[in-house]
C-alpha cells in the first residue's frame, strides 16, 4: 500500500514551505501526455506591501483565458533526467532554466519519478503579463502526476507549484480566483463577466516584472478587490485598478494608447494584465471593430 509522509522544511517565513512525499519509485502509467496550458488575465492588481523576503504582497483576481494556450508534450524516457526542447515563440532562456524544467526538478525532489522527454510549443506571448510560463509549469506538475500515477492531492500540487513561482498555484485549478500574498494564497471569488467578449492586445514591446515593480509604491487600498469584482461590470472603470499602469504607461506610452483605444472601441472595462505589456478590454459586442491594432497580437474569446 502506498503511504504518504509529508516532511516540511520551513523557508521564507513558512509560506514557502518545501516538502518531500515518500512514495515507492513510480513507473509510467501511459505512453505520453499532451497538455494545453492556458493563460490568464489579472482583473485589478494592487501592490499592498513590500515583504522582508524581497517579494511583494499583492491582491488580484486571476481570470482564466481558456482558448489561448501553449502545447506541452511529456513522454517517459529511459534516462534518469529530463530532455527539454521547444518550438513556436522564442523563450529566450537556456533550456535548463526553463520553468518547465524547474517544475520537473521540484516534482522529482518531492516524488521519485523517472526521466522524461518534454516538448513545449509556445503560443502565449511572453513578457505580456498573461502568465504563460506559470501555466506551463503548473501543467508540467499535473502532467507528471498523471503520467507516473502519483496520487497527489490538489493541495500538494499547489504547494509544489508555489515553490516554482508565485502565479503557478493558480493554474493547478484555473478557476476565477482572488489571489493574495505573493499570489499563491488563493480563495474563490464571487461574480464573473461571463458572456462578454474578451479582447487581448499585445504590442511588440514587453515589460519585465522587475521594471514594473520598480515604479510602484505599495499601499493598502480602501476597498477590497473581491468586493469590487462583485459589482456590475459597468461600474468597474475607475474602481478596479492595476497599480502597475501609472509607471508602465509613463515609460511605454504605446501600452497606454492601447487601453485608450479599447475604450474608444466600446469596451466596458479595459486594463493592463499583470505587469504588462498585454492590455485587455471586455465588450458586450461579440466582434468589436478593432482596426487600430493592425500588426499587433490580438486575441478574442467569449468569457466563460
Amino acid at each position: 500500500r502506498v503511504t504518504k509522509i509529508a516532511k516540511f522544511r520551513r523557508k521564507n517565513g513558512g509560506r514557502n514551505a518545501r516538502f518531500r512525499i515518500l512514495f515507492p519509485i513510480f513507473t509510467p502509467k501511459c505512453l505520453d501526455m499532451l497538455l494545453f496550458p492556458n493563460c490568464k488575465i489579472n482583473i485589478g492588481l494592487r501592490v499592498v506591501a513590500k515583504r522582508t523576503d524581497g517579494y511583494h504582497d499583492i491582491e488580484t483576481v486571476m481570470y482564466p483565458v481558456r482558448g489561448l494556450c501553449d502545447a506541452l508534450e511529456i513522454l517517459p524516457d529511459a534516462t534518469d533526467d529530463i530532455s527539454f526542447t521547444s518550438s513556436g515563440l522564442e523563450t529566450g532562456v537556456d533550456p535548463e532554466r526553463n520553468i518547465c524544467v524547474r517544475a520537473y526538478r521540484a516534482f522529482r525532489e518531492a516524488c521519485p519519478i523517472g526521466g522524461v522527454r518534454m516538448h513545449l510549443h509556445k503560443t502565449i506571448p511572453m513578457g505580456a503579463g498573461l502568465g504563460g510560463g506559470s501555466a506551463d509549469a503548473a501543467l508540467t506538475i499535473k502532467g507528471l502526476a498523471e503520467l507516473f500515477g502519483v496520487p497527489l492531492t490538489a493541495e500538494q500540487m499547489i504547494r509544489l507549484a508555489a515553490q516554482v513561482g508565485s502565479d503557478v498555484p493558480f493554474f493547478i485549478d484555473g478557476r476565477p480566483t482572488l489571489a493574495t500574498g505573493r499570489g499563491e494564497i488563493l480563495a474563490p471569488v464571487a461574480g464573473s463577466p461571463i458572456g462578454h467578449r474578451l479582447v487581448i492586445v499585445k504590442p511588440d514591446e514587453s515589460v519585465s516584472t522587475a521594471e514594473a515593480y520598480a515604479g510602484v509604491a505599495p499601499a493598502r487600498p480602501e476597498s477590497r478587490l473581491g468586493d469590487l469584482f462583485g459589482l456590475p461590470l459597468r461600474q468597474w472603470k475607475g474602481r478596479i485598478v492595476n497599480d502597475f499602469e501609472t509607471s508602465v504607461f509613463r515609460i511605454h506610452p504605446t501600452i497606454a494608447a492601447i487601453k485608450e483605444e479599447l475604450y474608444r472601441a466600446g469596451a466596458l472595462y479595459a486594463s493592463m494584465s499583470g505587469s504588462g505589456s498585454a492590455v485587455y478590454g471586455i465588450f458586450e459586442e461579440r466582434t468589436p471593430d478593432l482596426p487600430a491594432f493592425e500588426g499587433m497580437f490580438v486575441y478574442q474569446e467569449d468569457m466563460i
